[in-house]
């Protein structure tokens, strides 16, 4: 038995100024596209809703009466019908918000080469490769590694989907892969904490560090950059839209941003692959994130406190886009053979490691003195290894070096009356954490 994973692999393309043009117009018929589908798809309300067929016969008849909309691919503007009912079905399912509208500003163009048998995909040089782009003709990519199905690499190519961001046109391959079923990795534990003095503090002191995502000239750059969209912004007319020279501001911004992303995401990767190559058993808080950054603002009956100061941390907790972290390393970890398990947030980073006590006033910042037994570390750490010892308690495997399981009931006693201190220990007994350490070493 076998699975068959899939893929995305993403090459930023080349194109001469007459394939930039074309592109772009193919990216602005889909996206019409899609807002004439929206449109005749929610006419009359839920009581009528178009068949398939007819939503069909009727793209293939509105490509021949617009010229525009017909410089868009037959493949291409079927794909866009089966990504609109798709939205659809993600909603009724419960996993996404219901279709929209796409703006031309703010919407992102993409358009869908689904046959892989016409992409035609060949490799010029060490740098750089090629393929075929239906009414543009060949197109140069940058080769940044290899492609499954390409050359000698196991695997297919099964479709191509580009993309326009503020960097440019980029190509994602969609590839399949047979791998076998992988065996189940009894590698050690190790419990994470995503904070933002440190992105990932790992139980065993093996935390995960960055830098900041732009550098010092960048960030400068990008400060100066909003502060004069900012002024072109007031000195507009009332009610007029933005001018030409603000857009340019605007474009200059998001492409200092969208670089700043693409940094986050490489550490994101080579951090997550680190980690599962390693761990047999990753540990982590069920974070509600949308919830922990939602502003403070308030209402005009009931006003916010604090709200640049939380306004301030909600800036910071996306800039980690944690979220996107335990995606990676998820499925990570299941094509090494490991296991991703998510415990409650609650009371992590108030209950001592060491005994098990839960007080607030335990907590000041990073630092972390237990108001019982004493214990002083990192905050972080301290919260890294509650979840570990939270995760073993749910997996089953909190063996201490004596071979006793560990006391849950301990923990319940701890966590229900913080006021109650924990179980005394023996003179000479180790603490949980120490066990741990022990049991890892």
């Amino acid at each position: 038995m076998g699975m068959k994973a899939h893929r995305s692999y993403v090459r930023r393309l080349s194109l001469s100024p007459e394939q930039t043009a074309e592109l772009d117009q193919q990216g602005h018929a889909a996206r019409a596209l899609w807002n004439l589908l929206h449109e005749w798809w929610t006419w009359g309300g839920c009581t009528r809703r178009p068949t398939m067929r007819q939503t069909d016969e009727a793209i293939r008849q509105a490509r021949k009466d617009i010229p525009w909309l017909a410089d868009l691919p037959a493949q291409a503007a079927q794909q866009v019908l089966k990504t609109y009912l798709r939205a659809w079905k993600n909603f009724f399912d419960g996993h996404a918000r219901p279709p929209e509208f796409k703006g031309r500003v703010r919407s992102r163009m993409s358009v869908d080469n689904p046959q892989a048998s016409k992409l035609r995909i060949r490799r010029l040089n060490r740098r750089w490769g090629e393929l075929t782009v239906i009414k543009v003709g060949r197109v140069r990519f940058r080769w940044s590694g290899s492609l499954p199905g390409v050359g000698r690499e196991p695997g297919r190519i099964t479709g191509a989907r580009l993309v326009k961001d503020t960097l440019g046109w980029h190509v994602a391959f969609r590839t399949e892969q047979d791998r076998p079923d992988p065996e189940p990795r009894p590698g050690p534990a190790v419990g994470i904490d995503r904070g933002i003095h440190v992105p990932l503090a790992l139980s065993d002191g093996n935390d995960q560090h960055h830098g900041p995502w732009l550098r010092a000239k960048e960030a400068e750059r990008l400060l100066r950059l909003e502060r004069k969209a900012a002024r072109q912004w007031r000195a507009r007319m009332r009610g007029q839209p933005a001018s030409n020279r603000l857009r340019r501001t605007y474009d200059q911004i998001a492409k200092l941003r969208a670089r700043a992303k693409r940094r986050r995401y490489d550490w994101q990767h080579k951090t997550t692959t680190t980690i599962a190559a390693k761990y047999g058993l990753v540990v982590a808080e069920n974070l509600r994130l949308t919830s922990m950054t939602r502003s403070a603002k308030g209402t005009v009956d009931y006003p916010g406190k604090n709200v640049r100061r939380k306004s301030g941390l909600n800036r910071a907790l996306l800039g980690e886009a944690h979220g996107r972290t335990i995606e990676l390393l998820e499925y990570k970890l299941a094509e090494r053979g490991g296991q991703m398990l998510p415990v409650p947030a609650a009371g992590t980073s108030q209950k001592c490691s060491a005994c098990g006590h839960r007080d607030p006033v335990s907590r000041a910042g990073i630092k972390f003195s237990c108001t019982s037994c004493g214990w002083v570390g990192h905050a972080d750490t301290n919260a890294a290894l509650n979840i570990l010892a939270a995760g073993l308690a749910v997996n089953g495997r909190g063996v201490d070096t004596v071979g006793r399981r560990r006391e849950a009931s301990t923990t319940r006693r701890s966590a229900y009356h913080p006021g109650k201190p924990a179980r005394p220990r023996a003179a000479g007994e180790a603490t949980p954490a120490l066990a741990r350490e022990g049991s890892e070493a």
